[in-house]
């Protein structure tokens, strides 16, 4: 059923006031199809909310948002070694992880907590403390908004790299997932190349870490160090952590010594982001309603009633000194509308 100037304040997490001139919300692949066969909808602009976890809105869309509420997680295949998982888009990506953890099927421990649908993750091919969905992932399917064509997409053809994929590029605002699989191991090896996972584990004499273990960790050190958006509007890392050549990395260690760094495969560095902001001076720093995270720098809070436009803003300055200090260009990781 389609609403009209729909309210999407409780859709995006940074609880920016806005408005869709169309809004609709979907609980199956048939509806979403009929809904994009619509003569009326064809040539509508559309996006798709799930939590709005990874998205800025600057002004009112003139077009029609779509939630996708398809729900459901299955086991699809399972052998000795292995287990294949299907999961509607509609379901919450940390409940997922849940049902992974207590059946001690390993691959997405190292993702507790991250916000958001399961739809939406490879879009983003989300990612944290050394883990990311492409590491996992198997397959999804979803329907192509001009044709209403479904298809379902491959590993490989989903092209995915660091924090994007082809549904973030060429594909962006033209197909829509409905359900994902992975593909998860029974004998899971803990991945605790992070320093601060790392630092857990010896605080609590873990030895030996079990994916409970793995997935308790980060959820206390991601409670610890990121603000929760159902109580201060955040969209969690504004910022993208940028890979900078060996050459490059070592003549910023040469000149901070405390500089972050994290593993990559490829012949770059990956630097924290939020050390350069922090090192830029606007770790815990405001503008009225907008500020970082007083924890964590690379997360911009709305701590009052800011507008999108006014967030966009402050994070155009971070992005600017960083620039001018370090000579390293941030990119977003949020959505920009």
């Amino acid at each position: 059923m389609l609403t009209q100037n729909h309210s999407l304040k409780n859709l995006n997490t940074f609880g920016v006031e806005v408005k869709a001139r169309l809004f609709a919300e979907v609980f199956s692949e048939k509806e979403l199809v009929e809904l994009l066969c619509d003569e009326k909808i064809k040539l509508e602009k559309k996006i798709v909310l799930g939590c709005g976890s990874n998205i800025l809105f600057t002004k009112d869309f003139n077009g029609l948002v779509i939630k996708v509420s398809i729900s459901g997680i299955n086991v699809i295949e399972e052998n000795d070694q292995s287990v294949l998982i299907e999961a509607g888009a509609g379901v919450i990506w940390n409940d997922l992880v849940k049902y992974c953890v207590e059946n001690n099927y390993g691959g997405v421990e190292n993702l507790t907590l991250i916000p958001g649908k399961t739809g939406a993750a490879p879009i983003q091919n989300i990612g944290a403390y050394g883990q990311e969905l492409s590491d996992t992932f198997y397959s999804l399917d979803g329907v192509h908004t001009e044709s209403c064509e479904k298809k379902t997409y491959t590993k490989n053809e989903c092209r995915f790299s660091y924090r994007s994929s082809i549904f973030k590029e060429e594909l962006k605002n033209k197909f829509i997932i409905t359900s994902i699989r992975i593909k998860l191991s029974k004998n899971q090896k803990p991945n605790t190349v992070y320093k601060t996972l790392q630092e857990y584990l010896s605080k609590k004499e873990i030895t030996n870490p079990s994916i409970k273990d793995m997935s308790k960790a980060v959820e206390v050190i991601r409670r610890q160090r990121l603000p929760d958006p159902t109580k201060i509007g955040n969209a969690g890392s504004f910022f993208k952590n940028p890979e900078v050549s060996k050459d490059t990395f070592n003549k910023l260690k040469s000149e901070f010594n405390d500089v972050i760094s994290f593993p990559t495969d490829s012949e770059k560095v990956k630097i924290s982001a939020g050390w350069l902001i922090e090192k830029s001076g606007w770790k815990g720093k405001r503008a009225g309603d907008v500020g970082t995270s007083a924890d964590q720098a690379l997360v911009i809070c709305n701590f009052g009633n800011a507008t999108g436009s006014e967030i966009l803003e402050f994070a155009m300055r971070i992005k600017e000194e960083v620039a001018n200090k370090f000579g390293i260009t941030l990119e977003e990781e949020v959505n920009i509308l």
